[in-house]
């Protein structure tokens, strides 16, 4: 079972969350899940700079809190292998920050779960051999309402229950406004239509 977020380590501050997507195409996707609880979405496409890492891991070691960090990419001797890379490096340069990584998407157990469509892994892929799998799944299989709902669910596992109940509390009033709204754009078209003609 994936670690949490204690009690004691929401007392001091809130648990640091990113979301580290492979595809930039998809940031579309999830970013209305990440920005509602204000959550990064970094898109790293493939093996990032070291640069790049640097910064994020000196971002979280000055923040001294817990940080879990969800990757989401494809399952291939590539995207796996890229993932684990970031991790190993992310270890090297904080080695003293409280780093929690976990593969969000793409699984195995989502492959055999969900019947994901499968391709055969590229031998040719220099990596092929310690991927240990004969297939290999794109990201994109997975479909863009289920995507979103397992990066909001990864995010709400470490939230604070009070924040969570201020989020919820704050969607239901801006539903109830934009519910309201909507009404009298209508109840205007409707008197604007039932509106004689000058002539």
């Amino acid at each position: 079972m994936p670690p949490r977020c204690t009690k004691s380590a929401m007392a001091r501050c809130q648990c640091l969350r990113r979301i580290w997507l492979e595809k930039d195409a998809l940031a579309e996707i999830l970013y209305p899940a990440t920005s509602m609880f204000d959550v990064p979405l970094m898109v790293a496409r493939g093996y990032s700079s070291l640069s790049f890492l640097h910064s994020a891991a000196k971002v979280i070691a000055e923040q001294n809190c817990p940080c879990f960090i969800f990757r989401i990419g494809d399952y291939d001797p590539s995207g796996v292998n890229a993932g684990e890379s970031i991790e190993r490096t992310f270890r090297e340069l904080g080695p003293q920050a409280d780093i929690h990584f976990e593969r969000l998407v793409v699984t195995r157990e989502q492959i055999v779960g969900w019947r994901l469509p499968t391709r055969p892994t590229k031998v040719s892929d220099s990596r092929a051999k310690q991927f240990g799998s004969d297939i290999s799944v794109e990201l994109n299989a997975i479909p863009a309402p289920e995507l979103r709902r397992l990066v909001q669910q990864a995010i709400e596992r470490h939230l604070p229950a009070a924040q969570f109940e201020v989020l919820q509390a704050s969607e239901a009033s801006e539903r109830a406004i934009l519910g309201d709204l909507l009404k009298t754009a209508r109840g205007g078209l409707a008197d604007a239509d039932g509106e004689p003609d000058d002539d």
